[in-house]
């Protein structure tokens, strides 16, 4: 029974690690925060349209890639800072491909978003 008892207490503790990350990157990042509100507004629209089973797994698919890499680059560019804190060629390439990786992701979000959205729009 304490062998169960220690896994669910380093399961909740591993729960804690996580939301401190999740935190920490909405009070940091402005584009995690702009994310979350395209996000709201997303479902929001998935909501009012009565969207299928179909598009809200792509929208949540994005949704979930999106903020996924937002949160990579987070630690990616942290854990640059702390090896290289003065600004170096090499650390400024891994940056900017970390921040390149979820401007891709964004704009094909964007990309399905159009295409779920704008039948309804026009309908």
């Amino acid at each position: 029974m304490t062998l169960i008892l220690q896994m669910i207490k380093k399961t909740i503790k591993s729960f804690g690690f996580a939301l401190e990350g999740i935190l920490y990157t909405i009070k940091t990042q402005s584009n995690f925060r702009f994310h979350l509100v395209a996000t709201v507004v997303v479902v929001f629209c998935g909501f009012y349209f009565e969207i299928r089973t179909i598009e809200w797994l792509f929208l949540l698919l994005c949704i979930g890639l999106v903020l996924f890499a937002e949160l990579l680059n987070t630690a990616i560019e942290s854990a640059i800072d702390l090896c290289s804190p003065e600004i170096h060629p090499l650390a400024k390439i891994a940056k900017d491909t970390a921040a390149a990786s979820v401007l891709v992701l964004a704009i094909m979000a964007v990309f399905v978003g159009l295409i779920i959205f704008i039948p309804y729009f026009v309908s």
